[in-house]
């Protein structure tokens, strides 16, 4: 071990901080957030260090570097341009045993900054004893991915609750149960993210007055359109806590990959004219794992409010009086038109966007004379069968057989394809793709030639 990890508590202590550019300005900021008594020598200062002076937040000290400065500091850093003045810094420090940190020259100084994943109080260090910080710099992004925003408030709330967790359970073992259940608890988290107070006072008279055994919950997580970078931040973190994870076809392998590795997956898949499992059947899966104190994920592809049924599965919950929530996922539409360079909305060429499924219940029917309408985006999910028809109600209905259409098969995935045409030919284009893929239809369909990037 080269360095011994350390968090220091310098609130009101005595720091100084030598340089006033961009790079001691980032140094400074840390320092002010811990509280520390902040006076910063240097000749010329970036805006931002005035106005912190102005404000009485630190100490602004004019003047070249001198030895004597560092009588009582607690902590130094070094962060000129100047090499010769950072040394000297370095020297006089070690001299009087202060710790010094020398800004890009870790073999200079006595401790070094980490890579910080600040959720306070939860604060997480990665340091890679400065051989590799941009490898460091990257590990942090992974773990900030992973890490709720809101993980602070829980930890701080926690800590409000130790001594009553401590009197309600007399056992080390009902005690870590109570605190499994508050950690992963996602509506809890949620409102004291939102600072919802009485539902935060509920939920946690809830978690004192049911048993310990295991309650479960499930929650539907739009996966994206494929592409695994387009999951949220709070799709992945369910996905890697999930006991059960009910997928459909439509999830790309990438995302399936992110799940954690001991988790159950059932799968629901299903594709035109075959269901693989009968929607009644899912909502009773989803149900019954829950009702085992699972924690479930019923992960879609694309946003599970849009032609994903989300709701009549919440539907089957809620009469069950299952707990869940909702994660939306970037929809197919958003997705493969960012992907194909065709924007769903333009000043010139679009004011709305219709989403339109290619499949109604049987007594249903659609709007064509709205929707054959000029200056607006059609996009049809689950099309590709009814293509001929689309064709044929958009030209009787008035829009003009020369009106640019665009098919996206695979959508943000590496196997992406996109075959464009006019409305004219929208059956004969519907042949050459595969599903799943999505028809969009509209002006700004013209513009993929020029804003096509993927």
């Amino acid at each position: 071990m080269d360095y011994l990890p350390l968090f220091c508590q310098l609130r009101d202590k005595r720091c100084l901080l030598v340089g006033g550019g961009d790079v001691a300005e980032r140094k400074a900021r840390l320092l002010l957030e811990t509280g520390a008594e902040l006076s910063v020598c240097a000749l010329d200062f970036t805006p931002q260090f005035t106005l912190w002076a102005q404000a009485g937040k630190l100490t602004l000290v004019g003047a070249p570097f001198r030895a004597e400065m560092l009588d009582g500091c607690w902590l130094v850093f070094a962060a000129t341009n100047d090499e010769r003045v950072n040394q000297a810094v370095s020297s006089a420090a070690e001299v009087r045993r202060i710790f010094c940190n020398v800004v890009d020259a870790p073999e200079s100084a006595s401790f070094i900054m980490p890579s910080i994943i600040d959720r306070s109080p939860l604060m997480i260090a990665v340091s890679s004893g400065g051989r590799a910080p941009v490898m460091a710099r990257l590990l942090r992004e992974k773990l900030e991915a992973m890490l709720p925003l809101h993980l602070g408030k829980v930890a701080a709330f926690a800590g409000s609750l130790r001594e009553r967790v401590k009197n309600h359970y007399s056992t080390h073992r009902l005690r870590r149960r109570f605190w499994e259940k508050l950690f992963t608890s996602d509506r809890l988290a949620q409102s004291l993210a939102n600072n919802d107070e009485h539902q935060v006072t509920k939920l946690t008279e809830a978690l004192f007055s049911q048993p310990l055994e295991d309650h479960g919950e499930v929650v539907l997580v739009g996966a994206g359109p494929g592409d695994a970078g387009l999951l949220t931040l709070k799709g992945l973190q369910h996905i890697q806590q999930a006991d059960i994870v009910v997928y459909d076809r439509l999830v790309s392998d990438e995302v399936m990959n992110l799940i954690r590795r001991d988790a159950e997956r059932i799968f629901v898949g299903k594709r035109a004219g075959y269901h693989c499992v009968p929607q009644s059947d899912i909502n009773q899966i989803l149900l019954e794992q829950a009702q085992r104190g699972k924690r479930v994920v019923r992960l879609k592809g694309g946003d599970p409010f849009i032609f994903g049924r989300g709701a009549e599965e919440l539907e089957a919950l809620l009469d069950a009086d299952i707990p869940f929530s909702v994660v939306p996922g970037i929809t197919a539409a958003s997705g493969c038109s960012a992907y194909s360079g065709i924007p769903l909305t333009h000043r010139d060429h679009a004011q709305s966007v219709r989403l339109v499924t290619g499949h109604l219940k049987p007594d249903g029917e659609f709007d064509w004379a709205n929707l054959a309408a000029e200056k607006q985006t059609l996009v049809f999910y689950m099309g590709l069968s009814q293509a001929p028809e689309i064709q044929r109600q958009l030209s009787a209905h008035g829009m003009s057989l020369n009106m640019p259409v665009a098919l996206v098969e695979n959508g943000t995935s590496t196997r992406q394809r996109v075959v464009s045409g006019e409305l004219h030919q929208l059956a004969e284009l519907a042949r050459q793709v595969e599903s799943p893929s999505l028809i969009i239809v509209g002006r700004v369909v013209a513009l993929r030639d020029r804003l096509r990037w993927f």
